[in-house]
């Protein structure tokens, strides 16, 4: 099997899992409905480059053995479970302060950092969970071997296929975050935007304890 006969399977492949739901699909899926698309680009950018890491350090070896340290698995997932669930209760903070705004509380709707470090947030946020993600360690010693044909050499056919899969998902996720920046008004009408914030912040908190519970 060489590389292009391998390319199509390798293409459907990342579609199918790029677009199942996970702590990167929620992520952006907030981001863009409450601070629109420009604010989301830096969180998609740190996502991507966190999967790129990945895959080289898959390709190097680094991966495998956080996957096989038991230490190393263990501190990776206790600090990816802390990222999620912090984030999911930014977002329960987020609703509550909508909350207590609606009842004619004094606290306004919180307002995220702007110009330059709001960026900077934006993109730490999206690095740090992909980073902080211990399935993305196992996903790529599995993953990427499959579609490496033993005569070819495994670091650079990795790093291309791997740019590949970056290119696709910036595609897929910057057209999602176009998408639901589009009706960004809706979204963040007091009502829908507590609900909004309320529904993330579960979501990130239950992906949160998925991680923490989880095993290889």
């Amino acid at each position: 099997m060489d590389v292009l006969s391998s390319l199509p399977a390798f293409l459907l492949a990342v579609v199918l899992i790029s677009a199942s739901p996970g702590p990167a699909m929620a992520l952006i899926l907030r981001r863009a409905a409450l601070r629109g698309f420009r604010a989301t680009v830096p969180t998609v950018l740190g996502l991507e480059l966190g999967l790129y890491a990945w895959a080289l350090l898959a390709a190097a070896g680094f991966a495998a053995l956080v996957a096989a340290s038991e230490v190393a698995f263990l501190v990776l997932r206790v600090v990816g479970a802390v990222v999620l669930v912090w984030l999911g209760l930014q977002a329960w903070r987020s609703a509550w302060r909508e909350h207590r705004a609606a009842a004619g509380g004094p606290l306004a709707p919180e307002v995220p950092p702007a110009g330059r470090r709001g960026r900077w947030v934006a993109f730490g946020e999206g690095l740090l969970v992909q980073l902080a993600n211990p399935k993305a360690a196992v996903f790529m010693i599995a993953f990427y071997p499959q579609f490496v044909p033993a005569d070819r050499p495994l670091f650079a056919t990795t790093a291309v296929l791997a740019l590949l899969q970056v290119a696709i998902e910036l595609v897929l996720y910057l057209s999602l975050a176009a998408g639901v920046a589009r009706a960004g008004g809706w979204f963040r009408r007091r009502r829908v935007r507590q609900a909004l914030e309320t529904a993330s912040g579960t979501a990130l908190v239950g992906l949160g304890v998925r991680v923490a519970v989880s095993s290889r």
